[in-house]
């Protein structure tokens, strides 16, 4: 697979055991699992992390046995393509795990592959709910609110706990005996740094995503509404976030204007309007109130199953939270130019517009706070049976 190739062995644990295996597929994931080492580490030093995941868990202490994140992709076009991989990868996983008996297997969201290996782990017996001994735990739910509900009877067969991070995912698992706790928003962790704020003099955000495929498709979209923006008259500079150089790459190969800024995530941004996909990054312009709009192409067969299977009425997570569109939605064919140049323009120059989204913004953080019971990290000491 283009990106990452699979070692014939992933390494044994550099100090002959571990505690716990983190699975974290994609970069979000990598940052939020990175933050939750980071807080056990700094109140357990002791405690082993080996990790499938990507240089956030690697910086923040854990020992990477493999950079998962390189191998990221979405869209069931992408999936069967690069089956033959994911299957040689979960293959090999089983057998770490049977080899070297984490105490715990912590999931961090992809659940594609991460709810497989959980059931492979239970039907080999090797997790406490196939009568072994390993603790299977998974943080940040997939979105059974949007499609395939009846995972959650799967996920509580099983898991051993869910760390969910949207207050309403609780009671979404309430007619399963899944121990289930919201744990906060990562984004409103006292100690994160937003990546991006709210500036009204700022330049333009341009944010296609973090997966080579979905970025090839939707930068230039964006890029094609920036453009159009431009012909009005307006001359607002524009920056790119990237979050890896296999995305950079991606990025360069569209031939974007020598005056479009590409920086990489964790560059901070202050911007007046947004364009971008509906990831991660939305999240972050939305709890900042940058003004702007929601852009998507995906593979047309993707689209078409997507468009049978999810039933919810925005695709944007800000959106769903608030049940309104905070950020309109262009999706496919009505993510024209024209369309996007006028977001991009209203977010600039329509006060009513500016003060709308703050206010919004100001409503999704009283959602997401952190509940009394603590952080994911506090979460995870006490499956371990630490204080």
């Amino acid at each position: 697979m283009s990106g990452a190739m699979l070692p014939f062995r992933l390494p044994a644990p550099a100090d002959g055991a571990v505690d716990v295996l983190i699975i974290a597929g994609e970069h979000s994931g990598d940052e939020h699992a990175a933050r939750l080492v980071r807080e056990l580490r700094a109140s357990q030093p002791g405690v082993r992390v080996a990790a499938l995941g990507g240089s956030e868990l690697a910086a923040a202490g854990a020992q990477l046995l493999f950079d998962l994140t390189a191998s990221s992709v979405v869209g069931l076009v992408e999936v069967l393509k690069n089956y033959s991989f994911f299957k040689t990868l979960m293959e090999e996983t089983l057998r770490w795990i049977s080899a070297y008996a984490p105490r715990a297997v912590l999931f961090v969201d992809y659940p594609g592959m991460n709810l497989r290996l959980a059931s492979a782990l239970r039907e080999r017996g090797l997790s406490v709910k196939g009568g072994g001994v390993i603790k299977t735990l998974f943080y940040i739910s997939p979105q059974i609110w949007a499609w395939k509900a009846k995972r959650r009877f799967a996920m509580a067969r099983d898991l051993d706990a869910l760390a969910v991070i949207f207050p309403f995912e609780v009671a979404c698992y309430a007619d399963t005996a899944l121990p289930v706790e919201f744990v906060g928003h990562p984004f409103l962790a006292p100690d994160y740094a937003a990546p991006v704020s709210y500036d009204p003099a700022g330049p333009v955000l341009l944010l296609p995503g973090s997966r080579k495929q979905a970025v090839a498709r939707i930068f230039p979209v964006l890029l094609a509404g920036y453009a159009e923006f431009l012909r009005g008259g307006a001359g607002r500079p524009a920056t790119v976030l990237y979050p890896s150089d296999d995305i950079l790459k991606v990025l360069r190969a569209v031939h974007p204007p020598a005056e479009l800024q590409l920086v990489p995530t964790g560059t901070p941004v202050a911007a007046s309007a947004v364009l971008t996909s509906s990831g991660t990054m939305s999240m972050h312009c939305a709890l900042a109130g940058i003004p702007g709009a929601i852009a998507y192409r995906a593979n047309f067969l993707t689209y078409l199953l997507g468009r049978m299977l999810v039933k919810i009425k925005y695709l944007g997570i800000a959106n769903l939270l608030l049940n309104e569109p905070m950020y309109p939605e262009f999706i496919q064919g009505a993510a024209t130019p024209q369309a996007l140049a006028e977001q991009i323009t209203a977010g600039l120059n329509d006060p009513a517009r500016q003060a709308q989204t703050l206010e919004r913004a100001e409503r999704l953080r009283a959602l997401l706070c952190r509940p009394t019971g603590g952080t994911a990290a506090t979460w995870l000491r006490r499956q371990l049976g630490a204080a």
